[in-house]
């Protein structure tokens, strides 16, 4: 697979990421709690997908680092909100458990192509 390819299926991976937590966290009813994580979780998980977007669109080699860099505060702060509702209960661990394996998966790979970019 191109570096071209690549992008575009983590595009794509990460938009879905944050496609499902809107998905299946918009039908749970309103708690105050729950509520504050939900908004976290939804700003983190966008911005995720929307910077890994900016970064495959970079224009040099600092720019595409710096949002990498973005790419993966953001998706270490959605794992971070996912950790939170499974210890909370808030949310079945079958659907926590595949975001979180997608997430993990997202922070890992893109922490391994930046430290690449950083040599």
């Amino acid at each position: 697979m191109d570096n071209l390819d690549y992008n575009k299926v983590f595009a794509i991976k990460t938009k879905q990421i944050a496609i499902s937590i809107i998905k299946e966290f918009s039908k749970l009813p309103y708690n105050e709690a729950f509520s504050v994580i939900r908004k976290q979780i939804y700003r983190s998980s966008t911005s995720m997908a929307a910077n890994y977007r900016a970064m495959c669109r970079a224009r040099s080699k600092a720019e595409r680092f710096s949002k990498l860099s973005i790419v993966i505060e953001e998706t270490d702060e959605t794992l971070f909100w996912l950790e939170m509702l499974e210890e909370l209960n808030y949310v079945q661990n079958e659907i926590l458990l595949d975001l979180k394996i997608k997430t993990e998966e997202v922070l890992k790979t893109t922490s391994s192509y930046r430290k690449m970019l950083k040599n």
